[in-house]
C-alpha cells in the first residue's frame, strides 16, 4: 500500500530525513513515533507532496506520490485540524465528499456521529463553536465517509479527553480490523500499544527500529513500550 525508499531531506546542514526507507502492507497499522523534531511530520507531509524531497521516493498504491493517482487512495488528517468556522459540519462533509466525486449520505454521517458520541444535532450547527475534540471526530468522519483504504493521521488523538480518545481507538481498530491500512503518528503510547501492529522509530531523521512493539520491547530487556521507546531514542 505504501512503499517509501530512502527519503532523504535537509533543511540547510540539518538533515531531517536521512535515508528512511519503510513500507507498510495493505490492511496493517503502523504507528510513526519520535521525540519531537525526529522527522515525523516532514515524512508525512512529504508523503502528501508537501514538502520535495532531496533524494528517495515514494509510492502510494502502486503510484508516485507525485502523482494525481496517488491521491484516490490516500485519506489524511492533520494534527491541527481546523474546519472553516463559517460552515456547518453537514455543510463541511458535503463540501469535502463532493471534491471527491462522492454524495453526501446524511444517514451514514449520523451512524458515524453515534460512534464517536457526536450529537447529530451539532452537525446542523457552525463549526466555530465547535470544540478541539468535536472537530477532531469531525475529521474522522470525513476521512471514514470517503472510504480510503489508507488512512494517514498525524496524532489523532492529540489534546482530547480519555473517553473521546477512546472512541476514536475503538473506530479505528475497527476500520483496521476490516481492512483499512492506517499510518499514524502518536507521542500517546497507550494508544500504539492498543493500535498498532508494528511501530517505526525515527530518531534524529533515521529509521531507527521498525518491528512489532513486542519485539521492541524484549530488544531494549524492559518492562513496557515506553522504556523501550525512551532507550532507542536516548541521544547518540
Amino acid at each position: 500500500m505504501l512503499e517509501l525508499h530512502g527519503l532523504c531531506k535537509r533543511y540547510g546542514a540539518r538533515r531531517v530525513l536521512d535515508d528512511v526507507s519503510l513500507r507498510v502492507a495493505p490492511g496493517e497499522a503502523v504507528a510513526l513515533l519520535g521525540v519531537n523534531g525526529a522527522g515525523k511530520t516532514t515524512l508525512l507531509r512529504a508523503l502528501l507532496d508537501l514538502v520535495r524531497l532531496d533524494a528517495g521516493s515514494i509510492r502510494i498504491a502502486g503510484h508516485a506520490h507525485t502523482a494525481t493517482a496517488a491521491r484516490a487512495a490516500l485519506g489524511y488528517l492533520c494534527e491541527r485540524f481546523h474546519p472553516p468556522a463559517f460552515a456547518t459540519g453537514s455543510e463541511f462533509l458535503r463540501h469535502l465528499l463532493a471534491l471527491d466525486g462522492l454524495a453526501f449520505d446524511a444517514d451514514r454521517a449520523r451512524i458515524e456521529a453515534d460512534a464517536l458520541e457526536l450529537e447529530a444535532a451539532a452537525l446542523a450547527t457552525p463549526l466555530g463553536t465547535w470544540s478541539k475534540g468535536m472537530a477532531q471526530k469531525l475529521g474522522l468522519i470525513a476521512c471514514i465517509l470517503a472510504a480510503k483504504p489508507l488512512l494517514v493521521l498525524d496524532e489523532p488523538m492529540s489534546g482530547l479527553d480519555p473517553r473521546a480518545r477512546a472512541l476514536i481507538k475503538a473506530r479505528l481498530r475497527a476500520l483496521n480490523e476490516a481492512g483499512t491500512t492506517l499510518l499514524f503518528s502518536s507521542h500517546l503510547l497507550a494508544d500504539v500499544d492498543a493500535l498498532a501492529a508494528r511501530v517505526a522509530v525515527l530518531h534524529q531523521g533515521r529509521l531507527v527500529f521498525d518491528g512489532a512493539p513486542s519485539r521492541l520491547v524484549a530488544e531494549q530487556g524492559v518492562a513496557s513500550l515506553e522504556a523501550a521507546f525512551l532507550r532507542v531514542t536516548a541521544t547518540r
